[in-house]
C-alpha cells in the first residue's frame, strides 16, 4: 500500500534529517521525499510517499505527529489531492528522429530545454500517471540520464474545504 503524507515542520537546519531519521530507525521505506519552504518562510512542507501495510502507515503518521518540530501531518488521498512530479530527461537523438521527438514532447506539453548534435533534454511536470505515460512514449529513444523530483501534493480545496488548519 502507498500513502502520500504531507508534513508541515518548523523551518530550521536539520529538520529534514530528523524526519527522515524516524523512518530509518524504524526501517520504514520512503519511495520519495520532497521538502520546500511554504508561503511562510518559517514553515517547510515535506511531502513523502511511503509504502507498507495499513498498520505500518498508521504507525508512521503517529510517530511523525510526536516529533517536536512537526506542526501538522495529513494523509493526502490521491482522489482528494493535486499531485505533481518534475522530470528532466536526456535522450539520445539521432538527427532523423528529431521531428518524432518534437511531436511526442508537444503532445504531452513537455519542453525541450537543451538540444545537441546527439542528445536532447526534456522537462515535464505532471501527475504520476502522465509522467509514466510520457516515459513509455519516449521508450524508443534511449535514455542517457533521468532525474525525478519525487511527488509534491496539496489537498483539493474544492473537496476538503478550509476545515483543515495546520498553523496556529
Amino acid at each position: 500500500m502507498r500513502q502520500v503524507i504531507s508534513v508541515l515542520v518548523r523551518n530550521h537546519p536539520g529538520v529534514l534529517s530528523h524526519v527522515a531519521g524516524l523512518f530509518a530507525r524504524r526501517a520504514y521505506n520512503i519511495e520519495s521525499i520532497v521538502a520546500g519552504v511554504t508561503e511562510r518562510t518559517d514553515i517547510t512542507r515535506i511531502t513523502m510517499v511511503v509504502t507498507g501495510d495499513e498498520s505500518i502507515l498508521e504507525q508512521v503518521t503517529k510517530q511523525l505527529r510526536k516529533l517536536i518540530d512537526v506542526i501538522g501531518v495529513i494523509d493526502l488521498k490521491y482522489s482528494q489531492s493535486i499531485t505533481r512530479e518534475l522530470i528532466l530527461m536526456t535522450v539520445y537523438l539521432p538527427p532523423e528522429k528529431r521531428v518524432e521527438l518534437i511531436q511526442v514532447a508537444n503532445s504531452f506539453g513537455a519542453a525541450i530545454v537543451d538540444i545537441s548534435d546527439q542528445t536532447a533534454t526534456l522537462e515535464f511536470s505532471g501527475n504520476e500517471r502522465r509522467v509514466n505515460t510520457l516515459l513509455m512514449a519516449l521508450a524508443p529513444f534511449k535514455i542517457k540520464e533521468l532525474a525525478r523530483t519525487g511527488l509534491i501534493a496539496l489537498p483539493l480545496e474544492s473537496i476538503v474545504g478550509d476545515s483543515r488548519e495546520f498553523l496556529a
